[in-house]
């Protein structure tokens, strides 16, 4: 297998891309900030499925960290992230440096409204404008016509969504399922933060989000009700910090008080040093009979 070839500059990758395209080849993208885990290579195959040539973009977007967040401390490691890409037959690698997204003047951001206001939105301010940013320009440099994003993100994929839509964009969004450890965790590059005894309690995340789909597949449609029975089984753990425990559509992420056809149970919680995000997406029974209908 040919070494996987790595692009910095912009300009090359346009001609790359550019080139790809010309001799009719379908290009799929996978962002991602580096650091790469199974939850990466499994979206790798995933688009490797559907494409004929697949690049990985590594870069630690600072604007999306806010004052205080991991930015400088955020795990990178780019020989393993190549090793990475490599076993999974990945193509290349689009790896640009801070300077060269942003370069000196740089003053375009990109806003969405509403869909950013809640959830990671509301905890992390100008967290998806750093998003939307670096997504926008990741898609104009790679010049993909499919790109992969996982649903542990369910925000950004619905950002992402907006703006393609919004900007009319060539591109295809997949989404696909987050990955998880055996005992359910969903796979993180932050996971590697946690010490041993933090690791073990970050378990009841999931297992309390499993909790709350259970009590609105059983018929319980008061958001609170659902909230307050995920918020008890997430504290009972030592040293846990809470940003949010909700409930949200599940299209645009208002949280509401009565459950509806499709609703996001979501939660951002702290272990240590270890913020983490989760979610399940759950159709009620009302959904299910009007798809059937």
């Amino acid at each position: 297998m040919e070494p996987v070839r790595v692009v910095r500059h912009v300009r090359d990758m346009h001609r790359v891309a550019d080139r790809m395209r010309m001799d009719g080849l379908r290009i799929g993208l996978v962002p991602t900030m580096g650091y790469l885990h199974e939850g990466h290579a499994s979206l790798m195959r995933q688009i490797g499925r559907v494409t004929d040539r697949t690049v990985v973009s590594v870069f630690v977007n600072p604007a999306q960290f806010g004052p205080g967040e991991d930015f400088e401390t955020y795990p990178r490691d780019f020989e393993r992230d190549l090793a990475m890409v490599h076993s999974e037959g990945g193509d290349l690698v689009y790896a640009p440096s801070t300077a060269e997204m942003y370069p000196d003047g740089y003053a375009t951001y990109l806003e969405v409204e509403r869909l950013a206001d809640h959830l990671c939105g509301a905890s992390r301010p100008g967290h998806f404008r750093g998003v939307a940013t670096v997504v926008t320009k990741l898609l104009t440099a790679v010049k993909p016509h499919v790109a992969i994003f996982g649903q542990k993100d369910a925000q950004q994929t619905g950002v992402v969504r907006r703006i393609v839509a919004d900007l009319n964009l060539d591109v295809e969004v997949m989404i696909a399922p987050t990955v998880r450890e055996a005992d359910g965790l969903a796979k993180s590059s932050r996971n590697r933060y946690m010490t041993p005894r933090h690791r073990r309690c970050a378990t009841v995340l999931y297992s309390a989000l499993q909790e709350g789909r259970d009590l609105v597949q059983e018929g319980e449609r008061r958001a609170s009700a659902v909230i307050d029975a995920m918020r008890r089984r997430v504290t009972l753990g030592p040293g846990v910090e809470v940003d949010y425990i909700t409930a949200v559509d599940a299209e645009d992420f208002r949280p509401v008080e009565a459950l509806g056809d499709s609703v996001l149970l979501a939660a951002a919680v702290r272990f240590g040093e270890s913020r983490l995000i989760d979610n399940i997406v759950v159709e009620t029974e009302r959904r299910a009979v009007k798809e059937i209908r």
